[in-house]
């Protein structure tokens, strides 16, 4: 109630919010103020509206502030170098995206902002190309409608690790009055600000467009339907497929930058229901493949014609495809690099690693957050140790040339597309690709399951959740009995009895139970959505046992929400 007073008397309130603030209720206002929004794996997200726990004007204000502060502590160079800014179509993108600019050069920092709605990974891209010391993204990538957010990143195009982040935090946090910072500047200092777009759009195009690895395939074998579900990859995906030669057909439903996505029944590609306009398409068109970006365009979801109905396919299930195709044709035209690694997160299938293995690259597991794996990417770019040949996470995000450092859609659309039509002359579908590999190295059944949890209350009942399964550790799931248990926030693996060191990841809530069929589950709340995730990768003989062993671990999971 102090803060909510002090913000609703405060003389530099904005209106709007003024005006949200004396129409809330005591719950309203406690949801409101109860904390400060906070920085999770990709960032900043939240609520629109009032309040220091939603994303307005004066919380990004806050955290701009805290960028700036620590970009001057890095000295006038840095300063210079400046900071790219990139904006999805949500409600107050393009509004945060400029009060963000106007902040930096009130700060005597340059800044680079896109001149209209532009994808994540092209933000990524733009900080490296144009020597940027950071860069800002107005996004909440997947989330819904009323939700907005803010990432940021480094100097080398990723997000900002743990170390650097914190840092941030700390000067975020020593802001007391958000409300006091305002952008009044001066002409010159408006001089900082430079508006960018069609030369770093055919920069990033060009670098897409390299990634093909046979580009001289027929493609007038198939048809692709894609939807970039209202979002920024609108532009940037069909321009690339085109330029390949691919017959690509838009969902035109879905094609405007709407911010309440009016056209789709969800914006998130991890949800069966973000394909169904796209299946309608597919049917229509006799498609072979459909692709389905999320609005900042850094994660791709596909459905395959196989046996005349479309299969959707999970983030695990594509990448393990990708991965097969990409190590096959580099194994094929013998230009596997040298000790080649490739990376995912402890939350992703193993049925990766196992391909991987198979064509001799080296798998490293990171916690999940892409800038984990973007943070690899930039030590073995130094060192030389290790050649990067692929990255991805079982939520649908990949990234196939380290150009760019973040999940990159654009790129796995086009290798995705080149995929299906080198199979397809082979008589293949993407299926029968991943069919294949189930039947060489096990049969998978790779699952999600999250627990919606919002305000304050569920909160407190997401961290007794991972404390009660932290403090109770299991002998047996489901009759399978527990070989080894992780706590990645006490850096503690428990085998056999003993407890021994958890090392090369940083803290996070985090814990994983391996069983003896060789299947695991993890348990983790989600950095960006008020979410309890339960995650398993359940492997049998066949596919049907996998599938029945997970309808166990499905049940067993709903015993530890309650």
């Amino acid at each position: 109630m102090k803060k909510y007073l002090e913000w609703i008397n405060h003389p530099n309130l904005d209106l709007k919010l003024k005006q949200e603030l004396e129409q809330m209720n005591d719950k309203q206002k406690e949801d409101a103020f109860y904390t400060n929004i906070e920085f999770g794996t990709a960032g900043m997200r939240g609520i629109l509206g009032a309040g220091t726990n939603r994303i307005n004007l004066h919380t990004i204000r806050k955290a701009t502030q805290g960028f700036c502060n620590y970009i001057i502590s890095n000295g006038n160079n840095n300063c210079a170098r400046g900071v790219a800014i990139a904006y999805d179509n949500r409600h107050m993108s393009y509004e945060f995206a400029m009060d963000c600019s106007l902040l930096l050069a009130k700060n005597n920092i340059k800044s680079y902002v896109f001149e209209s709605l532009r994808p994540t990974p092209e933000l990524s891209f733009a900080v490296r190309s144009l020597n940027c010391f950071g860069g800002i993204m107005i996004t909440a990538s997947h989330n819904p409608k009323e939700h907005n957010g803010y990432k940021l990143y480094d100097e080398t195009g990723c997000q900002l690790v743990p170390a650097i982040a914190q840092v941030v935090i700390d000067e975020v946090n020593s802001i007391t009055d958000e409300l006091a910072i305002n952008v009044e500047v001066s002409d010159e200092q408006k001089g900082l600000i430079t508006i960018i777009g069609s030369e770093i759009d055919e920069k990033y195009y060009s670098e897409v467009l390299k990634i093909q690895l046979n580009s001289d395939l027929d493609k007038s074998n198939i048809k692709v339907v894609f939807s970039p579900e209202h979002g920024t990859a609108n532009v940037p995906v069909p321009h690339c497929l085109n330029t390949a030669g691919y017959n690509v057909i838009r969902v035109l439903e879905q094609c405007d930058p709407d911010p309440d996505f009016s056209g789709t029944k969800t914006p998130n590609p991890e949800e069966l229901a973000a394909y169904d306009l796209s299946v309608e398409y597919g049917y229509k068109n006799n498609a072979d493949i459909i692709l389905v970006c999320d609005p900042d365009a850094d994660r791709m979801g596909v459905g395959v014609m196989h046996n005349n109905q479309y299969q959707i396919l999970t983030g695990n299930q594509s990448g393990s495809i990708l991965i097969e195709y990409i190590l096959s044709q580099l194994t094929i035209k013998n230009s596997m690099p040298n000790n080649p690694v490739m990376f995912n997160t402890v939350v992703t299938s193993d049925l990766g690693e196992k391909i991987a293995n198979k064509y001799g690259v080296e798998c490293e597991k990171t916690l999940t957050g892409f800038k984990f794996i973007g943070e690899k990417v930039a030590q073995y770019e130094k060192d030389h140790s290790k050649s990067y040949v692929f990255g991805y996470e079982e939520s649908y995000g990949s990234l196939i040339s380290p150009f760019v450092r973040d999940k990159d859609a654009p790129q796995a659309c086009l290798m995705l597309a080149e995929a299906a039509c080198y199979y397809k002359h082979l008589g293949k579908t993407l299926v029968d690709v991943l069919n294949d590999l189930y039947a060489e190295h096990g049969f998978y059944s790779e699952t999600q399951k999250s627990l919606s949890l919002s305000g304050k209350q569920g909160a407190e009942k997401i961290k007794s959740i991972l404390e009660n399964l932290r403090n109770d550790v299991f002998d047996s799931i489901r009759g399978y009995k527990v070989l080894k248990f992780e706590d990645y926030q006490k850096c503690i693996i428990v085998q056999n009895g003993e407890t021994t060191p958890l090392t090369g990841f940083a803290r996070a809530d985090v814990l994983k139970f391996y069983l003896e069929d060789g299947s695991w589950i993890a348990v983790r709340p989600s950095g960006t959505e008020p979410k309890c995730k339960f995650y398993f990768c359940v492997k049998g003989d066949t596919m049907q046992k996998s599938l029945d062993k997970t309808k166990l671990f499905h049940n067993e999971s709903q015993k530890w929400s309650v």
